[in-house]
């Protein structure tokens, strides 16, 4: 009865969805519409869409499930998101806009050259496909877990099915379309974090206050640690780091900048990003809170929980503890978070491959359309292969790998933005692929080599290490100065 109710609930939010889609897109479907959004996204929608793009299914499920094991410390790499959100406002969309730029690795080949665009571009597709495939497959393992196993469906075909579904009211006018559906998606998924802790509080009682106080008191809602350098959760490292991961996995990213980049203007595009910056504290905060709830009804209940904090939650709504309600809206939840990160992803992937490999700009507008279907299909098709690869892999926590992959890919670019905008030096472009490649070999034998002297671990700091030696390389490599 579960697995109807979910199969259900799925039909019902996609049907919507495809109604969106067809609204927003009837009346354009050219590449300026796929790529850009005819520059006409009204920048408090994109605003608000951006918040369910950020958090995908896996913030869903893994922020929650990770308060059992480190509390709620994430915090403090949410209060470096805001500062980051502030500097990419001031720093990078002014840039962005003064160039009046499509795709953002058009930047590099302004600055430094052919080579240098392209690697950049490359780390971005090679960043965001295993970025976006982590987030979706595990929405997709959720579903084959508690409805598909059922019914004996394989999870080839669920993958295959999610993506196919996302391709759908996607293909024709890409961010034209994602704007407007991100925004239902994010009110979705709002909704249905609100229900499900109103939900849990009436089923612990029901008082509020009381509730209140039993979350505060909790062991596990220790935010700030500062007295443990060893630890992943000082909070020197999450909030310098959260603010670099800001900057790479939105001021860097052509997924997230793509969406600024339709607004009318910087002034606009601007106030998406302080809105946005904003409500991300709130927004994490009650996906911790949720966490201590859970293992206050876990207490509650004698239940026994899974071994993986990610299964805590949907452990709960899919076997049926916190009742059919909540099962609903635990399935709008993922769906929502899920699609809202994945169809962005699959338009700026395209976006992306099309401008800066493939330079469809010097193509008639008619090849240019034919090229980014195909484009289009051929990465979902990629966005299976890399779910399947992640099937096989397996991670106790999606999060976290998201992370870590940041950190590794995500640093080189860093460095080379970096270089670009704060030194007035030209580096030999034809040997920036090598330093862009060399860095995070580097940075991995540097974290093997300090956990065997020293036992220091690296976290998320690892991404401002790559950085670094990125544009230190650059540096080395530098021939002349630019003139002014």
């Amino acid at each position: 009865m579960n697995g109807i109710f979910i199969l259900v609930t799925i039909a019902v939010y996609f049907g919507i969805l495809l109604l969106v889609a067809h609204i927003t897109s009837v009346r354009s479907s050219d590449n300026d519409a796929f790529f850009r959004g005819n520059r006409q996204s009204p920048w408090y929608i994109v605003s608000f869409g951006m918040i369910g793009a950020s958090l995908s299914g896996v913030t869903f499920v893994s922020v929650p499930g990770m308060v059992r094991s480190i509390d709620m410390t994430y915090m403090q790499t949410c209060l470096g998101f805001f500062v980051g959100y502030l500097l990419i406002a001031h720093v990078l969309l002014p840039l962005y806009y003064r160039l009046n730029l499509i795709s953002i690795y058009t930047y590099l080949k302004e600055r430094f050259g052919v080579c240098s665009y392209k690697t950049g571009a490359s780390f971005f597709l090679v960043s965001k496909l295993l970025g976006a495939s982590a987030r979706l497959y595990l929405v997709c393992l959720i579903l084959q877990h508690y409805v598909f196993d059922a019914y004996g469906v394989p999870f080839l075909l669920t993958a295959i099915g999610t993506v196919v579904l996302i391709w759908l009211y996607t293909h024709k006018s890409g961010i034209r379309t994602i704007v407007w559906t991100d925004s239902l998606q994010t009110f979705c998924l709002l909704a249905a974090l609100l229900l499900i802790i109103y939900k849990v509080v009436a089923m612990l009682g029901g008082d509020w206050s009381s509730v209140a106080g039993a979350v505060a008191d909790n062991a596990h809602s220790r935010i700030f640690v500062y007295d443990d350098w060893h630890s992943k959760q000082n909070f020197f490292k999450q909030f310098f780091s959260g603010i670099f991961i800001t900057i790479v996995m939105t001021g860097l990213d052509q997924d997230m900048m793509q969406k600024n980049l339709s607004c009318r203007n910087l002034k606009e595009a601007q106030k998406n990003m302080y809105c946005y910056g904003f409500s991300f504290l709130p927004v994490n905060f009650l996906f911790l809170v949720l966490g201590i709830l859970l293992l206050l009804a876990s207490s509650r209940l004698g239940v026994d929980l899974p071994a993986k904090g990610d299964d805590i939650l949907p452990m709960f709504a899919a076997e049926g503890y916190l009742g059919p309600v909540v099962l609903v809206l635990f399935t709008i939840g993922i769906i929502a978070a899920a699609f809202s990160s994945a169809d962005s992803a699959l338009a700026a992937l395209t976006t992306s491959f099309c401008i800066d490999i493939l330079e469809v700009g010097q193509f008639s507008e008619g090849k240019a359309q034919r090229i980014r279907r195909c484009v289009h299909i051929g990465i979902s098709v990629v966005f299976i292969g890399c779910m399947l690869v992640f099937k096989a892999v397996g991670s106790q926590s999606i999060i976290d790998t998201i992370y870590v992959l940041a950190a590794y890919t995500y640093g080189p670019l860093l460095g080379m933005f970096a270089f670009g905008m704060f030194t007035r030096r030209l580096p030999r472009d034809r040997f920036v692929p090598y330093v862009a490649l060399l860095s995070p070999l580097v940075c991995y034998a540097t974290d093997r080599l300090c956990f065997y002297l020293a036992g220091y671990a690296f976290g998320y700091e690892m991404l401002m290490f790559n950085g670094l030696l990125t544009f230190l390389g650059l540096w080395s490599l530098s021939r002349k100065v630019l003139k002014s």
